[in-house]
């Protein structure tokens, strides 16, 4: 899959405090990304006029959620492989040839980073060391059968990238999942092949970390983790998530 074009694809709601710095550094991207969409649910802040400033495509959400908005992305790219990007991480400027070679392996239906979680005055060790083996210990612990056939959960701040036909064909995100979409379409597309977890970082922000507390933040992430696995619903997970924007 040489050369093969990848579109960035960025979800955003209020996010003008974080998107500017997410915009600079892909920018530097090289090679470029074929394209940048970014797909606002109806922000009340900057976000809009600095993403057009940055001189990426903005889509205006038919509703609100983030699986919601990533799925208009993906309709609207263009691009043979979808990458999706949270509008508070940095990526690495050869993120576009990291992508391209993980894909060339036609085994991989999916890939991601190890997300390192950091904020203006420190950097969240701890749960990003939780966040990276939840990765591999929760589909074993909860779904062994996929395990074996080589899934792995990834979250958004792992910036997930596929290939769109095979998002395509296990219909993409699932629209009414308030939460955990991104788990859910691991779960979908080990189906089409492995997902890996690469040896690479990218850098989230800690504002909800920050709020919580890291010790809170973990206990939260793996108790969300459990009663996913034992089939609890995304909406009543949704209460102990919140929003920080």
């Amino acid at each position: 899959m040489t050369e093969a074009r990848v579109s960035i694809i960025i979800p955003t709601l209020n996010e003008a405090e974080q998107l500017d710095r997410t915009l600079r550094q892909l920018s530097l991207l090289k090679p470029p990304a074929w394209e940048v969409l970014v797909v606002d649910g109806q922000s009340e802040d900057q976000t809009v006029a600095i993403s057009r400033s940055a001189g990426v495509q903005v889509l205006h959400a038919q509703q609100r959620g983030r699986a919601v908005q990533m799925n208009q992305g993906a309709k609207a790219a263009t691009g043979e492989i979808l990458c999706f990007l949270h509008a508070d991480t940095i990526v690495p400027d050869d993120l576009v040839a990291v992508i391209e070679r993980t894909l060339a392996d036609q085994a991989i239906a999916c890939g991601g980073f190890i997300s390192l979680m950091a904020g203006p005055q420190t950097t969240r060790w701890g749960v990003s060391l939780h966040n990276y083996l939840k990765t591999y210990y929760a589909p074993l612990l909860f779904r062994p059968h996929l395990f074996l056939k080589g899934l792995r959960l990834l979250f958004g701040d792992q910036v997930m990238f596929c290939r769109r036909a095979d998002f395509w064909a296990c219909d993409g995100f699932d629209p009414t999942l308030p939460i955990l979409e991104d788990a859910d379409l691991c779960r979908k597309l080990v189906r089409r092949g492995r997902i890996c977890q690469l040896n690479r970082i990218v850098q989230s922000s800690d504002r909800r970390v920050a709020r919580w507390g890291s010790f809170k933040a973990t206990v939260i992430y793996l108790y969300i983790g459990i009663l996913w696995g034992f089939g609890v619903s995304a909406d009543y997970l949704k209460q102990f998530y919140g929003d920080d924007r």
